[in-house]
């Protein structure tokens, strides 16, 4: 099981994992504009963990699934150490979703069939440098439910087990989006410190979507989005441990 966390830890690096300049997106649909992003500057060190705050259509998911390679942008540049994403490829960003990037969304995406070890190995036979799939699990609190189905397993579980698939690989960067709009308090806490436990053991920099305010306790910064714009950045000088967040 994951020990609890504690209030305190040692400081990110101020060594940029992620970096963007002016980063703008804008979606047509015949002569209507919508401004998803505008001119977004922002830089993600390594080993931090970020929240993301905002309201619907402010702009998070949009950033999340730019710098995680999967869209790209209308203009403006997103670097990853000392290389440019936005000049890359489609084959380059494959690569480097594959190689340094973990997503993490509200619905677990994990194959009916499968087990949870299963499930996470599908990540695993791929990866140049894996964790095994048992160490993955034992990480987020479900070793000795290895060998469960996704129905066996309750929300927060099978959450859990869409993290362990995350991390496995070793990812340089974690992306969540909403990783708890869809659980209840306490099952969305035991999500939170398999987050939280991955971000301390692995050192992975980790950004956070969520609409729940609280939740930007655990985090070394908060970034309050608005109107495709960030808008304050909050630097907190201790995380709070998950369980004495208020939700």
């Amino acid at each position: 099981m994951i020990a609890p966390a504690t209030a305190t830890r040692n400081r990110p690096s101020r060594e940029p994992a992620l970096r963007t300049e002016g980063l703008t997106k804008v979606y047509r649909t015949g002569a209507v504009e919508v401004w998803a992003l505008r001119g977004v500057d922002l830089d993600l060190y390594m080993s931090e963990l970020v929240v993301l705050l905002g309201p619907s259509g402010s702009g998070k998911s949009t950033l999340l699934n730019i710098i995680g390679g999967l869209d790209q942008p209308s203009a403006g540049k997103v670097f990853f150490g000392g290389s440019e994403l936005t000049a890359f490829d489609e084959d380059a960003l494959t690569d480097y979703r594959r190689k340094h990037v973990g997503f993490v969304f509200q619905f677990y995406n994990l194959i009916p069939s499968l087990t949870a070890r299963e499930n996470v190995a599908l990540v695993t036979d791929i990866a140049p440098d894996p964790m095994s799939p048992a160490d993955a699990l034992a990480l987020v609190g479900l070793a000795d439910r290895l060998d469960h189905f996704p129905a066996q397993l309750s929300g927060g579980e099978q959450q859990r087990v869409a993290i362990a698939r995350a991390v496995a690989k070793r990812p340089k960067v974690l992306l969540c989006d909403e990783p708890t709009g869809a659980l209840d308090s306490e099952t969305g806490i035991l999500v939170l410190e398999a987050i939280d436990s991955v971000n301390k053991e692995l050192g992975t920099t980790t950004a956070l979507i969520t609409h729940n305010t609280g939740i930007g306790d655990m985090a070394d910064r908060v970034m309050r989005f608005a109107d495709g714009k960030i808008v304050d950045v909050q630097t907190n000088v201790t995380r709070k441990a998950i369980r004495e967040l208020h939700w």
